[in-house]
């Protein structure tokens, strides 16, 4: 799939497919022809009067124009502007797809529509993503496909860099997504480091993977315990991004990266369970914003870290019961061996701390509490920094993906309690993404802003959502890359 921005005259407009979205209340096309605008106008009456219920699609009788389809706003009222230009981009190009259509233009050249051109490139990129390795009937979209964005003459610069940005950062969040995608025989530990250290060796990163004996001997008992059952041993991966000029920030992104998640002993039902190959999209998320901030270069320190392990019942494996010592010399119960992701999140705060971040943002599909609380399209987060949850929920808006804010009352520590050591890894059947998150703040290195992210609603879908396609979506990836590319403007003030 190729873009190209280009400012045109109505008489040079050559496609196979001219694409038009309308919103109520912006100008995102500019019509320079009577009789297109008639029939757009037209048109706008019947979808905002109800009678058309979807988009409409017709050829066009000229030689230059061979067909053409409009989307109006009316027809997806539960979302806001930008998240109706992907979904619209991503049916046009469905479109396209079906007939055979090599060349699709958008009609962007109107004095609203400027903001709105990376958005277009995103629900493309993202929309005509499919993950068919396995299958035999491939389902690509055609390479050869051409998307012309028409826009126009006083914006084309900017709108030719937010194309270049937006199609890097998407390209890469598919990339993200196939990982996601790829069964847990696949993908394991050491598939995530080597992954990490191509990606070093690419972008000038350093990268540094601590195995199991290097683990053992560090003292990161969270990682040693989870992995103990597995046949493929965990690994505690770092790279380390520095910009340009000299940062006084380190943003730590730490992503859960439990390759395959049985449950462990605690064993989960088998309903469902394959979607555990998921259960290290937080590790996915943070691996590829490392890779995409390497293409856009912010200006402030980024380390990503990835505590990855495979959660497995062997005879080697932690027990319900198991007592071990957290880095921070906190004593931690494992009451169930299926609430493992935050013990090895806990070693990620460790590493971030001894490489002295002042932020740390985690991203874990962590627990089925908070799908329950807030459902599949939303994200939970928390933390111990409101400047810094504020900028993550704005980081999260500018891109489609949603947070919701939950509280860390102090009261609910009670429920973290056990006779048997500091801390349980548990606090019960109630409240649990909230508990789950006061665990991870008790070994927080000490004076770091913090935020946590649970993503476990939203980091897959068994049926389309938006402009996915059903299977991984790659979520958090836009919300990290996007607050590193902002940090320091959210925090200027």
């Amino acid at each position: 799939m190729k873009f190209e921005v280009k400012s045109l005259s109505f008489d040079k407009w050559e496609t196979d497919l001219l694409v038009i979205l309308l919103e109520k209340d912006l100008q995102l096309p500019l019509f320079e022809n009577g009789e297109l605008q008639s029939f757009v106008n037209a048109l706008t009456r019947d979808f905002e009067e109800k009678k058309i219920k979807r988009e409409f699609f017709t050829r066009w009788d000229g030689k230059a124009i061979k067909h053409i389809v409009v989307f109006h706003s009316s027809l997806e009222p539960s979302y806001n502007s930008w998240e109706r230009t992907k979904i619209f981009a991503s049916r046009a190009l469905g479109y396209g797809k079906d007939y055979s259509l090599k060349n699709i233009s958008f009609l962007m050249n109107g004095g609203d529509a400027s903001p709105y051109i990376g958005k277009v490139v995103e629900g493309a990129v993202l929309g005509s993503y499919g993950f068919d390795k396995y299958k035999m009937e491939k389902n690509e979209y055609p390479a050869e496909v051409r998307i012309t964005l028409i826009a126009n003459e006083t914006t084309l610069k900017a709108d030719k860099e937010r194309c270049k940005h937006y199609s890097q950062v998407m390209g890469v969040l598919n990339e993200c997504r196939d990982l996601v995608n790829e069964p847990g025989s696949v993908v394991y530990p050491e598939v995530l480091a080597n992954l990490a250290r191509d990606l070093g060796k690419t972008h000038s990163m350093k990268v540094t993977v601590l195995d199991e004996k290097s683990l053992e001997k560090a003292g990161y008992k969270g990682l040693i315990s989870v992995g103990k059952g597995s046949i493929h041993p965990p690994r505690l991966i770092t790279l380390e991004y520095k910009p340009q000029k000299k940062s006084s920030i380190r943003l730590a992104l730490v992503g859960k990266g439990i390759t395959f998640d049985t449950g462990g002993i605690s064993l989960k039902p088998s309903e469902k369970m394959l979607e555990m190959k998921g259960d290290m999209a937080g590790a996915a998320a943070v691996l590829y914003t490392m890779k995409a901030i390497a293409y856009l270069k912010p200006d402030v320190g980024v380390i990503g870290i990835i505590p990855t392990a495979e959660n497995f019942p062997d005879a080697r494996a932690q027990r319900p019961g198991d007592i071990f010592v957290a880095k921070n010399g906190k004593s931690v119960q494992v009451d169930n061996t299926d609430a493992e992701g935050r013990l090895v999140l806990i070693d990620a705060f460790a590493r971030a701390g001894e490489l002295k971040s002042t932020h740390i943002v985690d991203v874990a599909t962590l627990t089925g509490s908070v799908v329950r609380a807030l459902g599949q399209g939303v994200a939970g987060i928390m933390g111990n920094s409101q400047v810094l949850i504020d900028a993550v929920i704005k980081s999260g808006a500018n891109h489609g993906e949603n947070f919701w804010p939950l509280p860390l009352p102090e009261e609910y520590k009670e429920m973290l309690k056990t006779p048997y050591a500091d801390i349980n890894n548990i606090g019960g059947p109630n409240a649990g993404a909230i508990t789950a998150g006061l665990f991870l703040q008790e070994f927080l290195p000490e004076n770091t802003a913090w935020v946590h992210l649970d993503i476990a609603g939203p980091f897959m879908f068994d049926k389309p959502w938006k402009y996915y396609k059903e299977g991984a979506t790659g979520f958090g990836m836009k919300t990290l890359v996007d607050l590193c590319w902002r940090f320091k403007e959210y925090f200027s003030n």
